[in-house]
């Protein structure tokens, strides 16, 4: 028994969208989550991942699956989507500065302050600062099992989809942070197609469940457009 989510450093997976080894463990920005065998939602994760993998349309992909509960598919989604946006920040958080990036922003129109539990007033942050504290509360979340429930039949609390809410739309503004400001430095590393499939599955999993308040996709209209081929 005991809390089944564990910390596991990133490596390439050796799967199709981790094949050419583009992401490295070298370029972790945090520890990896990952459910443990025989669970519930590590069956589920397979289950996604194979529907990834088979070259499913990602918008039918994301459907939730018959006779799963949608907790848990939403669950096991924040999970491989923190671990991904962890990986892709990872890759260019060696660029992303105090210097360079004083506040966490989404261009010159959209700059994010950071408030939690501790922080009320919302503060102005260098976005390495604001996406350190924001991988942290999400870690915290994600490991406390009265939010993220490990065992089987033990239930969701009742606010859970509001609080996944909450920690998709912060995981979006990193997207919105590297696509403005060090989408250069994935295309230099050849990492333009695969952080494009990511942006696509979590863009299309978030819309399928609502998930996330449509004006925080104003940074990337356009982009998600182009990209998602969507009006």
């Amino acid at each position: 028994s005991g809390v089944l989510i564990h910390l596991f450093f990133w490596g390439c997976e050796r799967n199709s969208d981790m094949a050419t080894g583009i992401f490295s463990k070298q370029r972790t920005f945090r520890p990896k989550k990952k459910w443990d065998r025989g669970t519930l939602k590590y069956d589920l994760h397979k289950k996604a991942k194979a529907s990834l993998n088979a070259g499913l349309d990602l918008k039918n992909a994301v459907s939730l699956p018959d006779d799963e509960e949608i907790n848990d598919w939403v669950a096991v989604h924040v999970v491989d989507f923190f671990n991904r946006i962890n990986l892709i920040y990872g890759t260019v958080c060696e660029f992303c500065t105090e210097a360079t990036c004083p506040v966490m922003s989404g261009g010159p129109k959209f700059e994010y302050y950071w408030a939690d539990e501790v922080q009320k007033k919302p503060m102005k942050l260098p976005a390495t600062d604001y996406i350190s504290k924001l991988m942290d509360w999400i870690e915290r979340q994600i490991n406390d099992d009265s939010i993220f429930p490990s065992q089987v039949g033990v239930p969701f609390p009742r606010n859970f989809l509001q609080v996944c809410k909450k920690i998709l739309t912060r995981l979006y503004r990193v997207f919105v942070h590297v696509y403005i400001h060090h989408f250069d430095k994935l295309i230099s590393i050849g990492a333009e197609a695969h952080i494009n499939t990511c942006y696509k599955h979590f863009y299309f999993f978030v819309i399928e469940f609502k998930l996330v308040d449509p004006k925080e996709f104003e940074p990337l209209k356009e982009m998600t457009a182009r990209v998602c081929r969507c009006s």
